[in-house]
């Protein structure tokens, strides 16, 4: 690889993940380089980077994977599991498979002895269980600490197994950027899978890189646009496979769905193999459906067809808006979701004439800085709080800012009694120029119809004394100087 980079998000220059405060005097420091790294003294619950590796690769067929680590921390495996599952039964699948997945199951003599033979073990029992191509090593916080050397271990026992073996360097307490579990699988895959020189380009072909939250519709409609364009997707790592992955050096051009998903695996293709890639918004909502759109089509010289396509998708979506508009004009919103989502959520609510009063995403950088300076040109003095989950501050704000909805997971703010919904859904596509109808008359239903809602209030109690409520939320972000 010619670019060193770690593959530990908190390296990158002004990155920061604990962050609270004003969306004016946050893109205002962050201009002048005046904002100041931080902690937080106290913390609840936070999401591992490992669970982003291994979900990123799940679904990859004919794979097997390992999770070098106690047997808890392959619990949070069960929701990428049961999203692959799902993900099966939309593409039509009729016998639906489980993921293959086995931990070494750590325990206290293996933390002070290693772990190693148990690694060994496992990696051959995968082999000669299921003959996969793909053995995919996970480490873990505790393979990390006691130092077990998987690299030398898989390095080792391929000599002896026709599968490629893979070890993802994951420990959880590298970074508190969930999202750098993308970047240990991204880093992986060119290190191991990728062929070391450039490869002959197939002309029209385009990789596509997309989360494992991207339903099955929202995939079929992003292939349908590209296809206008008269290219041919490369869909990976979501429901792929070995030999797709070796195509990646072979395309023309890159994108993806997620801005933070493969962004610097992007950057890594365009350096080492000449790849372009359009590095613009998530498409969703009318205003970042045609940059990413228009984004792809200039990379590819067809501009011209893509533009025409655009205004004839104005020309038809543009004036069933004005109905939707009309049930959520002026409602205030609440948004928390990953970087990516969070802050097309925060656009597209412009599109219904909504009103932004807090956003919660899990880090703050130069393309975060890029959307803040776009969302306060139309939202003004909105709160934002920049954490890896944490929602003892979530249910601070929502109680504190009162909004008429809130958009993300909705398990804590529910039980407000406010509506709640989220711009997910698994069975419909979210995005493009059907997604924002489909959108718009989803968070307008919630609004209307917050029954549920409303009885969750009266019987379920969220675990916070009043006196926290009272609070300031962002109490516990310390910077390094206090």
């Amino acid at each position: 690889m010619s670019r060193a980079y770690s593959g530990i998000r908190e390296s990158r220059p002004y990155t920061y993940n604990d962050l609270g405060g004003h969306s004016l005097p946050i893109a205002e420091d962050y201009t002048k380089k005046c904002l100041k790294n931080a902690d937080r003294s106290f913390t609840q619950g936070l999401q591992c980077q490992q669970i982003n590796s291994i979900t990123a690769l799940i679904s990859l067929e004919s794979s097997v994977f390992i999770v070098h680590s106690p047997q808890g921390c392959a619990g949070c495996v069960s929701m990428a599991a049961d999203g692959y599952r799902v993900g099966q039964a939309h593409r039509g699948v009729r016998l639906v498979k489980s993921p293959r997945v086995i931990v070494t199951n750590l325990d206290q003599n293996d933390i002070i002895l290693g772990g190693e033979k148990k690694l060994r073990e496992a990696i051959s029992l995968a082999v000669e269980r299921y003959a996969p191509k793909l053995v995919f090593v996970f480490t873990s916080c505790a393979s990390g600490i006691i130092g077990d050397d998987v690299d030398a271990i898989t390095r080792d026992l391929q000599k002896d197994h026709g599968a490629l073996l893979v070890p993802i360097h994951c420990d959880g307490f590298k970074s508190k950027i969930c999202a750098s579990g993308f970047d240990a699988a991204f880093i992986a895959i060119q290190k191991y899978i990728l062929p070391r020189e450039k490869q002959p380009k197939q002309k029209g072909l385009v990789n596509l890189f997309a989360p494992t939250s991207i339903s099955y519709k929202d995939q079929l409609e992003i292939e349908r646009m590209l296809g206008l364009l008269g290219v041919e997707v490369n869909y990976i790592p979501f429901y792929s496979s070995l030999e797709k992955i070796r195509r990646i050096p072979s395309a023309e051009a890159s994108t993806s769905i997620c801005k933070v998903f493969a962004d610097e695996f992007m950057k890594d293709l365009e350096e080492d193999y000449g790849i372009p890639f359009a590095h613009t918004v998530m498409p969703i909502g009318v205003r970042n459906t045609d940059k990413w759109f228009l984004g792809i089509a200039k990379i590819l010289g067809k501009e011209k067809e893509a533009r025409e396509y655009v205004q004839k998708e104005h020309d038809r979506v543009l004036p069933q808006l004005a109905d939707i508009k009309k049930r959520l004009q002026g409602k205030r919103v609440f948004i928390c979701g990953g970087t990516g989502r969070s802050f097309a959520a925060a656009a597209l609510i412009d599109d219904f004439g909504m009103k932004l009063v807090g956003l919660e995403t899990p880090t703050y950088d130069l393309d975060a800085q890029i959307d803040i300076e776009y969302l306060n040109g139309i939202h003004r003095d909105y709160v934002v709080d920049v954490a890896n989950m944490q929602p003892f501050e979530q249910v601070n704000l929502v109680n504190r800012l009162k909004p008429d909805v809130f958009i993300g997971v909705p398990a804590w703010s529910a039980r407000f009694g406010i509506p709640t919904t989220h711009v997910l859904d698994p069975k419909r596509a979210t995005m493009g120029y059907d997604g924002i109808l489909y959108l718009g008359n989803k968070i307008a239903n919630q609004v209307e119809n917050p029954g549920f809602n409303k009885k969750l209030s009266a019987y379920a109690r969220l675990p916070y004394r009043q006196s926290w409520y009272e609070s300031d939320a962002f109490k516990f972000i310390k910077t390094c100087e206090e």
